[in-house]
């Protein structure tokens, strides 16, 4: 089964960084969540081999994976069918095995997850790559191209040496042909729980410093809440969580704007 199962899919969303540990798999989840809130209905494709933490933020791990006619049947993460989730997390006999796998496999196993997965009709798909440009964004990117509009999402922290990576980043997409929907700053601010008040641990505004430079829209900031985080690592329903939480109200309006934009950017 083949190109019929992106058929589905009207837009295609890269969530990239040009560094680790900046919150990629958080902002793919919660921007699911908020686009999801907005009434749309949403895939996520978690194509970090190494890293596949999504599952498990969604909690949704150890969950199978079925095959039907279309090939595979992503899983379900709510009641409502509303987001469906692949993830290679789910393929590991053992959730804590490390994915060891030369180039070659890896970038067979992504061309599977974008030809084979059943998503069926989908307002976006989410991806979840990982950290930096390597060959594997290339076999992402290369696999996704002949189908929906394809707009990427470029995560940064505010600290100028992530932005150093993250602008390298730019360059790939740049020469990848991939449309770059705007820098998203995460982790700019630490909620506290006790007072409410933002304070800015690492710096500020090095995301939309960047943006400004590369001339590509900065799409906003996402503050640390402690709480989301907590509901993350424990389990706790994140889903039904992420409404409350003060990142809530950033990422609605950056989800708001990628809807505003995507038709006109990515037609």
């Amino acid at each position: 089964m083949g190109p019929g199962n992106l058929a589905g899919v009207r837009h295609i969303l890269l969530v990239l960084s040009g560094k680790g540990g900046v919150g990629k798999s958080t902002i793919s989840a919660e921007l699911a969540l908020a686009l999801r809130h907005a009434g749309k209905k949403v895939g996520i494709l978690d194509v970090d081999l190494c890293g596949p933490s999504i599952p498990r933020m969604l909690r949704a791990q150890g969950r199978a994976v079925h095959q039907c006619d279309g090939g595979w049947v992503p899983v379900f993460v709510d009641q409502e069918q509303s987001i469906s989730l692949m993830s290679v997390g789910f393929l590991l006999e053992n959730p804590d095995e490390a994915v060891v796998w030369r180039g070659p496999k890896k970038n067979a196993l992504i061309k599977q997850f974008v030809s084979d997965v059943a998503w069926g009709q989908l307002d976006y798909l989410v991806v979840d790559t990982p950290p930096g440009t390597s060959d594997e964004h290339m076999a992402t990117v290369d696999a996704l191209r002949p189908y929906s509009p394809l707009g990427a999402l470029v995560v940064t922290t505010p600290q100028a040496v992530s932005v150093g990576d993250v602008r390298r980043e730019l360059t790939f997409c740049r020469k990848t042909g991939l449309q770059v929907l705007g820098v998203v700053e995460n982790m700019s601010g630490f909620v506290c729980p006790h007072c409410a008040e933002c304070t800015n641990v690492f710096s500020q505004g090095g995301g939309e410093e960047l943006a400004t430079l590369a001339g590509v829209p900065f799409l906003g900031s996402v503050p640390l809440d402690p709480e989301l985080c907590g509901s993350l690592e424990e389990g706790r329903d994140f889903i039904r969580d992420f409404p409350k939480s003060s990142a809530f109200p950033a990422l609605f309006s950056i989800a708001q704007k990628v809807l505003s934009q995507a038709p006109a950017r990515l037609s």
